[in-house]
């Protein structure tokens, strides 16, 4: 399994953030990878709501459901389904209060697919590009936040 650790600061409140982040079909107004953010459940938001997500490049594609929703506190989600070589892959976000900015902290978890080959491929770019690939969601939600 591999797990990755990012965080940002953000000049932004936190109930700014949340709704970026918590809101479902949102996900495309700031990540610069993602085409299209769509809902596949009714809520929006909350335990259990659904998205499925569109890559930029027009091939890749995950579906994923929020499985820890504590307002202002911490979300969470878990894939269901991707395109990517990948299984497993949750990802959960804490939120910490630092003067008039935001602490947005992430931690992914994933396990490749393909065994002793998958995590060859880990090692040598799958795990390299997704953090890169995190880098650019959150300079996304720094000026999301920041500027709306």
């Amino acid at each position: 399994m591999t797990i990755l650790n990012n965080e940002i600061i953000i000049s932004a409140p936190i109930e700014k953030i949340w709704e970026a982040l918590s809101v479902i079909d949102n996900l495309d107004k700031f990540d610069p990878t993602v085409k299209k953010s769509t809902a596949v459940t009714s809520t929006k938001a909350g335990l259990e709501a659904k998205r499925k997500v569109d890559m930029l490049d027009g091939k890749n594609w995950f579906e994923e459901k929020v499985t820890q929703y504590k307002p202002y506190e911490e979300l969470a989600y878990q894939l269901t389904d991707c395109s990517f070589p990948i299984s497993g892959l949750a990802h959960s976000y804490t939120f910490e209060k630092v003067g008039n900015q935001t602490k947005v902290k992430q931690v992914m978890q994933y396990t490749v697919k393909f065994g002793i080959l998958g995590k060859l491929m880990d090692s040598l770019m799958i795990r390299k590009q997704t953090n890169g690939g995190i880098q650019k969601f959150f300079i996304g939600l720094k000026e999301y936040a920041e500027k709306n």
